[in-house]
């Protein structure tokens, strides 16, 4: 399964990530929100909070402040959904229309959702130098998409042999910045440009600033991938929500990267179709400079350059009529043309 088959189109996939606060039904309402802004996949995280954190782990600077937790694995407790709630949302993503993922943060996570029907797996920043995790996650033999968050160049170089050595499926790296918002200033979008060229891997980007125009960008600098947060309501509490798009401003964005996308084009440089008729009319030609009788010879000072009838000669061919005769009178501002001369 190749989820980049499309040459031109970029995957987009709307972050639900952990902003169902453990609410299953809230979960399945940032699904059918994923499909109406129009992303290509909805993701979530899937974890058993004893397996992945300590007890005695404090949370971030950013989730506490958007939820006063400032125990770690209290915090992921209490967003953590079970299971078998995975299953129902898959089930209703696929009624909905939406590719279904979901990160494993865990090996029985990630034998879950392989078994689940995963069509491919996603690793968060974090893991990118779990280098025991990210062998089990390759030796699944799916596409893998991988968060770069916080890395060095010579990190991911790593993790991209070590995955290459067990999978032979597509691999897609996320250049991405681990702070909630990120600064744009920060956010160095020339790095995919760099793990392009060393790596030989298709880019993408995941991005955690406030508004829509990094990732549009990153799309014009080549962007396969772009992974968005997606909230319902940037207003309520929760790690991500402040840092996430709401459907609003998802589906502006959307319409950015495909607007930007069509943009592209294909690099081949010739005149748009829209664009013949303004030739016509706005490029330079040839024209008589002014009343001209048959069988004069031509000299520079009979001629103008304007804009006319579009049938004129091109003015780089102005000097080839140099010393021909004209075959009949020319009035002033007529086009000249080639069958209007000959040899002298």
């Amino acid at each position: 399964m190749n989820f980049l088959s499309n040459d031109r189109k970029c995957f987009v996939i709307a972050e639900a990530g952990v902003n169902h606060n453990g609410d299953l039904n809230l979960a399945k309402e940032l699904i059918l929100a994923a499909h109406k802004v129009g992303a290509d996949a909805v993701k979530f995280q899937t974890w058993v909070t004893e397996d992945i954190v300590t007890r005695d782990s404090a949370s971030a600077d950013y989730q506490q402040n958007n939820t006063a937790e400032e125990s770690q694995f209290q915090l992921l407790k209490d967003l953590e959904l079970p299971h078998a709630a995975f299953g129902e949302l898959k089930v209703y993503a696929e009624e909905v229309g939406i590719m279904f993922l979901s990160t494993p943060d865990d090996s029985g996570s990630a034998e879950f959702l392989v078994k689940l029907g995963m069509p491919l797996l996603k690793t968060g920043s974090g893991e990118l130098t779990n280098l025991p995790f990210l062998a089990e996650l390759a030796a699944y033999g799916l596409p893998m998409i991988v968060s770069t968050g916080m890395s060095t160049l010579e990190e991911v170089r790593v993790a991209v042999e070590l995955i290459q050595k067990h999978n032979n499926e597509p691999l897609t790296l996320l250049h991405c910045v681990s702070n909630y918002p990120a600064d744009p200033a920060e956010c160095n979008l020339k790095a995919m440009d760099t793990m392009a060229r060393e790596l030989e891997v298709t880019v993408g980007y995941s991005d955690h600033t406030m508004g829509i125009a990094v990732p549009i960008a990153a799309v014009a600098r080549g962007a396969r991938v772009i992974e968005k947060h997606l909230t319902l309501d940037r207003g309520m509490e929760g790690p991500d929500h402040l840092c996430s798009a709401d459907p609003t401003e998802f589906r502006a964005m959307m319409e950015g990267i495909r607007d930007v996308e069509a943009a592209l084009g294909d690099g081949v440089k010739r005149p748009m179709p829209s664009e013949l008729k303004t030739l016509e009319v706005v490029r330079k030609e040839v024209v008589a400079g002014r009343n001209l009788p048959e069988g004069h010879v031509i000299e520079a000072r009979d001629f103008a350059l304007k804009r006319g009838s579009g049938r004129g000669l091109d003015p780089g061919l102005l000097e080839t009529t140099y010393g021909k005769k004209l075959v009949r009178d020319v009035k002033a501002d007529e086009a000249i043309t080639e069958d209007l001369l000959k040899d002298a």
